[in-house]
């Protein structure tokens, strides 16, 4: 049996990359989940036998703070209380978050494997306790890239790279997708998170800068409701050419009638460990446009699948998306470097390596 224990359920990278695992590693038939009680999501279509610890997120940052800490009680509670937990279970922790659940699987003598997703964890202090807790109880760390385990370094269990999948849900649909421009207006994406750190109001400064482009329209879908999504776009009334869009749990409509999408995280406050919205474009043959550092320079070569561009670099923004838009051998070109790039993040592909570093594990468990 393999117990996975995750915080947070929405639709946001690391619960969606948690679906993959669970299906890659048969989770229906012999899983359990342990997930905090806040939260609706793509967890909630898994399949997978699931069971709710509690865990309540509040605007104030000392509030969740202590809430964490609780929740982290209650997940330790909860597994101590699953009398139907074998001793030879696997513990799969999805990001560093539920400590409770490395503390757990150490204490009890049963395998440890944490699946690090998060390279800014504030504060200082609780990154280290982390960390520290990872380091102690792992058997296994998997890191989504090369660079993102050069910025999270932690001592002591082996470390290896497994980038993530695009879904398979993802991938037919893309299949389907007629590959080049999707014609009409020049449609530029981005699918974010409503954070300023996310690049969001990057996004709405260059689509001003390109209002007098009437053939060239933005279209933004930030992980918010819809309240949220309102009062964002009461403040900046004069965009006219960007439709914002809340949280959806079908972003493959957005991709196939997207031409360009973007990724403008701002590199100097948060360094993106991966960036499965690139992959998942790319999967759609689209170019895109990706920050010049961190898990997307590995993804994406500049000038090939796309443009690697500092987001606080508005001039280079605006260049590339309407050379793209007015260059239309450049863009085939790229829209064929994209798909090529995107069979190396296949869900047969994650699955084969993921089952082969638990087989590893297994393995060196029992030498040991």
């Amino acid at each position: 049996m393999i117990v996975f224990c995750h915080l947070l359920n929405d639709r946001s990278g690391s619960p969606t990359v948690l679906r993959a695992t669970l299906e890659a590693l048969g989770a229906r038939e012999s899983g359990l989940l342990f997930v905090g009680s806040q939260g609706c999501g793509v967890l909630d279509q898994a399949g997978v036998s699931t069971r709710r610890y509690w865990y309540r997120r509040s605007r104030y940052r000392i509030v969740t703070l202590f809430t964490y800490f609780a929740s982290q009680l209650a997940l330790y509670r909860a597994l101590s209380l699953s009398r139907d937990i074998p001793s030879d279970a696997t513990i799969f922790v999805n990001t560093l978050l539920p400590f409770a659940a490395m503390l757990w699987g150490k204490r009890t003598g049963r395998r440890v494997i944490v699946h690090v997703h998060e390279i800014s964890i504030t504060p200082g202090p609780l990154r280290c306790f982390l960390t520290r807790c990872a380091g102690r109880c792992a058997s296994l760390l998997l890191y989504v890239s090369n660079d993102h385990r050069a910025r999270l370094p932690i001592d002591g269990p082996r470390a290896l790279i497994l980038p993530n999948p695009v879904s398979p849900e993802i991938a037919v649909r893309a299949r389907d997708h007629a590959p080049g421009r999707a014609g009409g207006d020049f449609r530029v994406l981005m699918l974010a998170s409503l954070r300023g750190y996310k690049g969001v109001e990057e996004f709405m400064a260059l689509a001003a800068a390109l209002r007098e482009r009437a053939d060239i329209s933005f279209d933004l879908v930030l992980n918010a409701g819809t309240e949220e999504v309102s009062a964002f776009t009461a403040r900046h009334p004069d965009t006219v050419n960007v439709t914002i869009h809340p949280r959806t749990d079908d972003p493959t409509s957005f991709y196939a009638r997207a031409d360009l999408v973007l990724n403008l995280s701002r590199v100097d406050q948060w360094i993106e460990t991966f960036g499965l919205t690139i992959v998942e474009a790319m999967t759609f043959g689209i170019p895109v446009i990706a920050p010049p550092v961190g898990g997307p320079a590995e993804i994406v070569t500049n000038g090939d699948q796309g443009y690697c561009i500092d987001s606080r670099d508005g001039l280079a923004l605006r260049a590339a998306i309407t050379g793209l838009a007015d260059n239309s051998e450049t863009y085939a070109a790229m829209s064929r470097a994209a798909r090529v790039r995107a069979r190396d993040f296949t869900f047969d592909v994650y699955a084969t390596a993921l089952r082969a570093a638990l087989d590893w594990t297994e393995g060196a468990q029992g030498k040991s």
